[in-house]
């Protein structure tokens, strides 16, 4: 095998001066140097070709394989595999094209500037990801790392957590780690008023108490907007349950309405994938608004009924029928899902329990008929108000 053509090189905010003799040797023999106009900034000069890296990142990646062959080096931030450009590159090669020569990551400095124990510490790319993608790592005492785009998002990022109910929180703000013009400082959140942040930076979150989410599913109805198609919390907490979600699988969730379902799939696991698919546009933006807002706005919201609309791609691990429960989604879900995959239903209506127990008798699986009642006012006093029964259906194609 031959030698690979491209060496990615992690660079710090110590220049060259921070990089190992492999990275030295590698800039000295490369032909051509690639990278952002600030990292460049930071090298000595060199006989090597420079090229700035484009803006948008993703139209580098053609600039980058146009000179495939040539001994390229190219300039990233710290560990290129963490949170860096190193991954996205390196999709586009054969393993023995590439090699990385990393140095330590704005976490590693971070973590032990402020003496915290890293394996305990959330890690956080923010600088190109909504703050929204914080929520469910929010909780008292919990402490995260955030790489932020500017000192404008830091200012954005203590606005976000007072609404989030967290403005008792604390900010370690952290400019140029491993640099000269590394600059560390703290604020509450409520004072924070530094105007002077320059890029590049992260900031060590101390979250204050506030309103954490529970880490089990069944999510309170409240944090969902809805119309009241939504699959209620202790229904939803034993959906969830009967879905089994495992680390990296994917959901489709047919007739999700308020999107409750796919969006308490993502957080289970932040590997896993999610398709929602509803038929009613107004539902669809609702469902794709709850997603942002807890933190998983990577739910993929499909517009249509099935199975008219029939999502493309892989196939799922396991399917939730919420709404559109018809014989022709059933016969359409068994005849193009793999076997193995996991698949349940809900029903409330006469009609949809027939149809439940009809399949259930072809197809086997757990029939599981759920009648929950709340404690209401009679008079002075209370009784059980009943619900509306739900009939669950779980089987495996």
């Amino acid at each position: 095998m031959s030698d690979p053509w491209l060496t990615i090189i992690g660079l710090g905010e110590d220049g060259a001066q921070g990089l190992s003799a492999a990275a030295r040797e590698a800039l000295e023999q490369a032909e051509l140097v690639i990278g952002a106009p600030r990292h460049l900034a930071l090298l000595p000069a060199l006989r090597a070709q420079r090229l700035e890296w484009p803006v948008p990142f993703a139209d580098g990646i053609a600039l980058l394989l146009a000179h495939r062959g040539r001994a390229v080096a190219m300039l990233a931030s710290g560990d290129p595999f963490w949170f860096g450009a190193g991954a996205v590159v390196a999709r586009h090669l054969d393993p023995g094209e590439w090699r990385t020569l990393p140095v330590p990551s704005t976490f590693t400095m971070a973590a032990a500037r402020l003496g915290w124990a890293l394996q305990d510490t959330v890690c956080l790319g923010l600088h190109a990801a909504p703050l929204t993608r914080l929520r469910p790592h929010l909780a008292p005492g919990r402490p995260i790392i955030a790489l932020m785009r500017d000192g404008e998002q830091v200012g954005e990022l203590a606005r976000y957590l007072t609404e989030q109910g967290f403005g008792g929180s604390h900010l370690h703000v952290m400019e140029a780690l491993g640099g000269p013009r590394e600059r560390i400082r703290c604020a509450a959140v409520e004072t924070l008023n530094f105007t002077d942040i320059a890029h590049p930076v992260a900031v060590g979150i101390v979250p204050g108490a506030g309103p954490a989410l529970p880490t089990i599913s069944g999510l309170p109805d409240d944090l969902f907007a809805s119309d009241g198609q939504i699959t209620k919390r202790p229904i939803r907490a034993l959906t969830l349950s009967a879905l089994a979600p495992r680390a990296g699988e994917t959901l489709w969730d047919i007739g999700a309405g308020s999107g409750s379902i796919g969006i308490e799939w993502l957080l289970a696991h932040r590997a896993n994938r999610a398709l929602a698919i509803e038929a009613d546009p107004v539902r669809a933006a609702r469902a794709r608004a709850n997603a942002a807002k807890l933190g998983v706005d990577h739910l993929q919201v499909i517009e249509g009924r099935t199975p008219d609309t029939w999502p493309e791609g892989p196939p799922p691990d396991a399917v939730f029928i919420g709404g559109g429960l018809s014989e022709a989604l059933l016969e359409a879900i068994w005849k193009r899902l793999p076997r193995g995959t996991r698949l349940v239903a809900n029903a409330v209506t006469l009609e949809s329990e027939c149809l439940l127990a009809q399949w259930h008798g072809r197809k086997g699986g757990a029939l599981l008929r759920i009648e929950l009642a709340d404690a209401a006012p009679i008079g002075t006093r209370h009784g059980w108000r009943a619900r509306y029964p739900v009939v669950q259906w779980s089987v495996s194609l």
